[in-house]
This record gives C-alpha cells, sequence and structure tokens, in this order.
C-alpha cells in the first residue's frame, strides 16, 4: 500500500556506476496518443502496462539489460501526489519521476514513463514489462518473493483522514468502515485478520485510487482513510469545503524503494549505483525540495 512519506535521506552509498557517464542526454519522448512532447523530464508511454508491441530487450554499455534498448521504462500509478501525478498537459511528473529521470540520464538512457493502476504496475515490472516500478511501494516478505528492490529512498508514514468532529480515533478505527486504495500496503495491512493487527475485510473497502477512496469519505461511504501523510495533505487541502482532517499521530511507517524484476542483478546495480550518486550529490534532494517546502 502506499504510504505518506517523510521523506528521509539514506546516507549516501559508496557504489559507482561503471555504466555511468555515457553521452547520452537522458531526456525523454512521449508516446502519448502517438504526439512527440517537449514537456521535461519524462515521456509517457500507454497505460496497458506493456511496453508497445515490437519492444526489445537490449543490451546496455555497462552490461545491465533493458526492456528497450536505449530506454529505461518505469511503470507507475499516478495518483499520487507530490510522487507521481499528472500535470495541466496530461504527463506524468512529480518527485519519482524525476528522480527516474535523473536515474535514466545518469545511465545514458531515456526514460519512458508507463502510467497505469498500482497492481499492474507492480506487475509489469514482475513480468518483464518494464525496468522499474516506482508508485510509493513499499518493501514487504510478500513483495520480496516476486521482485527485487534498490536501497530504501524515504520513509512513508501512513495516516488516517476523517471528517472535522468524527468520533473515529487511532484506537476505534476498527469499529468503523475505511476506505484504501487497492493493492496497497494500508490495503493489505487494514483488511488483514485482527490477530493480525488489521480489522478484516468486512471493515475495509478497497478503491481504485487514493481520491476515489477520499471521495467515498466526503460521500458517506465510509468513515476513514488510509493513505500516506503527503498525499492526505494534498487532498485534505483539495477538499477543504467538505472539512476533512487528519487524525493525530500516524497509522505506520515504512520505506519506499524502486521495484525491479527479480534477478536482474546488473540493472539493479547500476540503479542503485546511480540512486546513491544522486543523493550523494544532492541533486535527490533538490527534487524533493522542489515539491515539498520544510513548514
Amino acid at each position: 500500500m502506499k504510504k505518506i512519506f517523510a521523506l528521509t535521506m539514506a546516507v549516501a552509498m559508496t557504489l559507482s556506476l561503471a555504466a555511468c557517464g555515457g553521452g547520452n542526454n537522458g531526456g525523454a519522448s512521449s508516446s502519448k496518443g502517438g504526439a512527440s512532447t517537449s514537456n521535461p523530464p519524462t515521456s509517457s508511454g500507454t497505460q496497458s502496462g506493456s511496453n508497445g508491441s515490437g519492444a526489445v530487450s537490449g543490451q546496455q554499455g555497462g552490461g545491465f539489460t533493458t526492456v528497450e534498448s536505449g530506454k529505461l521504462h518505469m511503470s507507475t500509478n499516478a495518483e499520487f501526489p507530490p510522487y507521481e501525478m499528472l500535470d495541466d498537459s496530461g504527463n506524468p511528473t512529480g518527485i519519482d519521476v524525476e528522480v527516474a529521470a535523473a536515474i535514466a540520464e545518469k545511465l545514458g538512457l531515456e526514460l519512458v514513463v508507463d502510467d497505469m493502476g498500482f497492481d499492474a504496475a507492480l506487475l509489469a515490472v514482475q513480468n518483464g514489462q518494464s525496468d522499474i516500478a516506482m508508485a510509493g511501494i513499499t518493501v514487504t516478505e510478500d513483495r520480496l518473493a516476486k521482485m527485487d528492490f534498490t536501497d530504501s529512498y524515504a520513509t512513508g508514514v501512513q495516516v488516517v483522514i476523517v471528517k472535522e468532529g468524527s468520533d473515529v480515533t487511532m484506537d476505534n478505527l476498527g469499529d468503523y468502515m475505511i476506505g484504501t486504495q487497492l493493492g496497497t500496503t494500508g490495503y493489505i495491512y487494514a483488511s488483514d485478520t485482527p490477530e493480525n493487527g488489521g480489522y478484516g475485510e468486512d471493515h475495509v473497502i478497497g478503491f481504485e485510487t487514493g481520491a476515489v477512496a477520499v471521495q467515498a469519505l466526503v460521500n458517506g461511504q465510509v468513515d476513514a482513510v488510509i493513505i500516506d501523510n503527503l498525499p492526505a495533505q494534498e487532498y485534505v487541502k483539495a477538499n477543504a469545503a467538505n472539512s476533512l482532517t487528519l487524525l493525530e499521530g500516524t497509522w505506520v511507517e515504512e520505506d519506499y524503494a524502486i521495484a525491479l524484476q527479480k534477478g536482474n542483478t546488473e540493472l539493479m546495480a547500476a540503479v542503485n549505483g546511480a540512486l546513491n550518486e544522486l543523493k550523494a550529490d544532492g541533486t535527490f534532494q533538490t527534487i524533493v525540495d522542489k515539491y515539498i517546502t520544510a513548514s
């Protein structure tokens, strides 16, 4: 499940990339609707979860393989501001998108962003239809059995949205109907049995996106929504007329990382190296600061 994040910078790793330093400018072209776009830093792919018919795996100069030669395909769910969302032109943007573009540039590749449902984004990387997945993805034991993960790049803090004046508290949350986004750890944890720390499936409704879950709260279909902190703040702000608020405290904290197909060790090393270089040279924090203003 997706979690709201208070981003914390991990200590920069010492891995360096033999694959870095290519002359490719790491730019991105958009295949959305068959038209190209100059809107940096990404290109937007289809929402089908595939990289298009005829895409051929390519061996890159650094020894790693990508789905399509010269490109780095990222699957995501652009419904999670400020990490991934659509801009006014309908192109994916946000922290994760810009970080992925910076990684691609270091690897001498062009980033292609494939926007799809959250579950589909995970399946795409598992099935080798995308090279990486970034969508506020929490590292769990179940996911580790199906895909590999880079070093963590953020800490996700999940919180609870309720209507102002609600009787819902962190302690009695299980007595009410809870909304979450399908496929997220919020949904997985909350719908688990009480013996395992959840509230049971009869107390949880999964929605296609976090925005739909929040709308269900506004409409009275659910009494609370569990979601990551930063998107939660955005949704509360956007629904000011509906008097939404956040419960005090955090529901759970988790680590987020980039997902890759299991066993692609060469690409894992390259992406990890690039990510840690971005942390070390300050690029990562600059991207974060662009979207998140310290209070």
